[in-house]
């Protein structure tokens, strides 16, 4: 058998490459679902999943790796990571299908964990449980799941939903003076720091994010929710809330903002209040994913939603 390091050289990811990882996500991620039965992902052009490139790259840059093939040079697979100050959270994964069972997902992810330890941090991800090949790789490498969501996806009117709250006194627009006690209740009910990623929503240069917030009568933070509008990614997420009551309040008005659209949210399976209202609006289930943790995690609280862009949980 050939020796892998000989095949393939696995470095961080050129500017140059952008496009190249973009098709690579695009083409890998489409032929998974379609062979197992599923619609595409990406509906549009492999441009489309840019988006990767260009959000993660700005919020941590330098932090993908991609394996070459030494015989021709393509890009045979890529992995983005996001160190954070209380861990580190695995991103989007993809293995070219003409690369497929040469361990390259295997390869990559000992990279990233070896980054990970040096720097005693426990890595996060959140990972299909309709994939068993990626779902036994992390098990293998000892994560352990301890969250499961259940993804849905809902076709939203062109006039709007009919069960968004024509009036919520409560919630209203982030805004950078929101950002510390955002911080702070994500890490009192999930235990993880991401103050970035949320400044980064909240300035919004892309023009596609939105972030609200969820505060009492005596203005206490009591949740917050953010979204993505973008044909590479139509989905609600990340956000975290006290109460089933508070989740589905915030989850109803993002909703909204995507008029004519369809967009994608993952809500906890034990959230079963939050779920059974998604139900009884059209919500369709179309997915399962575990939350899945090497080393140490706190069992969160509360309501949590995450989500795959970006993959910072």
């Amino acid at each position: 058998m050939t020796d892998q390091r000989s095949v393939f050289d696995i470095r961080p990811m050129r500017r140059d490459e952008w496009e190249d990882v973009a098709e690579l996500i695009h083409e890998s991620t489409n032929a998974w679902y379609v062979a197992n039965g599923k619609k595409p992902i990406f509906n549009g052009p492999p441009s489309d999943a840019m988006l990767f490139c260009e959000v993660y790259e700005a919020l941590d840059p330098g932090h993908c790796l991609v394996a070459e093939s030494s015989s021709d040079h393509r890009i045979a697979a890529s992995c983005f990571y996001h160190p954070r100050p209380t861990h580190l959270s695995l991103g989007i994964m993809n293995v070219h299908p003409d690369f497929f069972g040469q361990g390259l997902a295997g390869a990559l992810l000992s990279r990233i964990i070896e980054f990970a330890k040096v720097r005693e941090l426990p890595v996060r991800l959140v990972s299909s449980a309709q994939n068993l090949d990626s779902f036994s790789l992390y098990t293998r490498k000892g994560f352990v799941p301890f969250l499961s969501f259940q993804d849905l996806y809902i076709e939203i009117p062109e006039n709007g939903p009919d069960f968004a709250p024509s009036d919520q006194p409560f919630i209203e627009e982030a805004s950078m003076k929101d950002l510390a006690e955002m911080v702070e209740l994500e890490r009192e009910l999930s235990g993880i720091e991401r103050s970035k990623d949320y400044a980064y929503f909240i300035a919004n240069e892309l023009g596609i994010w939105r972030t609200l917030t969820y505060r009492d009568e005596d203005s206490r933070l009591l949740g917050f929710l953010s979204s993505v509008n973008h044909p590479g990614n139509r989905m609600i997420g990340p956000g975290i809330a006290r109460t089933e009551e508070i989740a589905v309040a915030l989850l109803a008005k993002q909703l909204d903002g995507f008029r004519g659209l369809c967009p994608v949210f993952l809500l906890p399976v034990t959230a079963s209040h939050a779920v059974r209202t998604a139900y009884s609006w059209g919500a369709k289930n179309c997915e399962i994913h575990f939350a899945q943790c090497l080393g140490r995690y706190q069992p969160p609280k509360g309501v949590v939603f995450p989500t795959f862009m970006p993959e910072t949980g």
